[in-house]
């Protein structure tokens, strides 16, 4: 007969499967990952799980093989964003469970340490993105001092976001900021005439902003089935898009374009 431990066991590792599935989820995986990482997790480790994934909640239903024991635990997720750091550690962390038996302690700490793993500093991301919306430029026939352009714009259009974003400003309030800024520097130079080729710098400049993880999630979660949560995130790309595209009008507007 199973004892009291099995289902204090299987309470933290409801627990710990809530924690996962919210830091996939938060991170830019996919429904289907998500799920695919969590009954991976589940394995490994001997439970039968059953799972409801939506865009902002998770909940989990933990079963022993003998099916004695059942736990249901329900846990919101944080704001959406990207971190391909989370998503590759996690999946790892999936098969080193299943091939090396891990126990659920090494679960709780090998996710606290990929939370704990540092960002790239401010600074350096600001230039790279701000660098590659230079060569998009480039690409689309810009000049030097388009580039230039497009790289100031970039720029400071990211740190605004990353300046809202920190202040708690609505997501899409602050992807309007940034859309606004990034197209007034880049406005600012057609008007003046900084350049030769204005459009390759207008339009790359709010290039960082597009949704593009959003956009490719909902689509995978609805070929998976996940009618759901792929609508979501396919109405979700398209606000992020309606706010890019009324910053750009805003600035076209102001300056007469």
């Amino acid at each position: 007969m199973k004892t009291k431990f099995d289902t204090v066991l299987a309470l933290r590792f409801g627990n710990a499967l809530l924690d996962v599935g919210a830091a996939l989820m938060s991170s830019g995986a996919s429904t289907h990952r998500t799920r695919l990482t969590l009954e991976r997790l589940a394995n490994g480790l001997g439970f039968k799980i059953e799972l409801l994934i939506t865009q902002r909640a998770l909940m989990v239903t933990v079963v022993d093989d003998e099916q004695e024991h059942l736990v249901s635990r329900l846990k919101r997720t944080s704001p959406h964003g990207v971190n391909f750091k989370i998503v590759s550690g996690i999946s790892r962390m999936s098969w080193h469970v299943l091939e090396e038996n891990w126990t659920i302690e090494q679960i709780e700490i090998e996710l606290r340490r990929l939370k704990k793993l540092p960002h790239y500093p401010r600074w350096v991301v600001l230039t790279v993105v701000g660098l590659a919306g230079a060569a998009f430029c480039r690409i689309f026939g810009g000049g030097l001092l388009d580039m230039l352009v497009a790289f100031s714009a970039t720029l400071a259009g990211l740190f605004v976001r990353q300046t809202a974003v920190y202040q708690k400003f609505n997501p899409y309030i602050s992807i309007y900021f940034a859309s606004l800024t990034a197209s007034l520097i880049a406005g600012s130079a057609e008007f003046f005439a900084i350049g030769s080729n204005y459009d390759a710098a207008f339009s790359t400049s709010v290039l960082f902003l597009v949704p593009g993880v959003p956009m490719i999630n909902a689509v995978t979660d609805m070929m998976d089935g996940n009618i759901q949560n792929g609508i979501v995130r396919l109405f979700n790309g398209l606000i992020i898009a309606f706010a890019i595209a009324m910053g750009v009008f805003t600035a076209r507007f102001l300056f007469n374009l």
